[in-house]
């Protein structure tokens, strides 16, 4: 039998974390993101984790500990990365990820752009944005959408 080029259960793009505290991170994901553990494997030590996979909705994360080449957002200081999940309530799990330890960034609103959208940054140094589609919208009418939305923008703000 074909091995498929891209495996069956993930899409063209999976994202693969890189985190201090990978052990601890797995827990949290199940915990504030209903993430299922698919597997995992350490280093021989047992001191990291080598690589595990998750399972978010339809979608495989990919996880590891920092090694050398690797850095983690918290290393860095911070992410330039914002891993977007949609989802039937936002509320519900924004909520459950701020109650499981995640920081509230943005609340959840109606954006201009037809979700309902929310962001909280994880202990790991992880942003994710949560969102349900509301709308279907043109990119014309996404656009003066926007127009309107910063037009009202009080100064200062954008």
């Amino acid at each position: 039998m074909a091995v498929q080029p891209v495996p069956d259960r993930n899409h063209t793009v999976t994202p693969h974390l890189v985190i201090k505290g990978a052990k601890e991170a797995l827990d949290f994901y199940q915990r504030a993101l209903g993430a299922e553990l698919e597997g995992s494997f350490e280093s021989p030590d047992g001191q990291s984790v080598m690589h595990a996979e998750i399972k978010i909705g339809d979608s495989i994360v990919m996880i590891a500990d920092e090694f050398p080449g690797t850095t983690s957002p918290g290393t860095l200081g911070g992410t330039t990365v914002t891993l977007h999940l949609y989802v039937e309530d936002t509320d519900a799990l924004f909520q459950r990820a701020v109650d499981a330890g995640c920081t509230a960034e943005m609340p959840p609103m109606d954006a201009f752009w037809g979700d309902r959208y929310a962001t909280v940054l994880d202990p790991f140094g992880h942003r994710w944005s949560i969102a349900t589609h509301l709308r279907d919208m043109t990119m014309e009418e996404t656009a003066k959408a926007a127009e309107e939305f910063f037009k009202n923008m009080p100064e200062g703000c954008s």
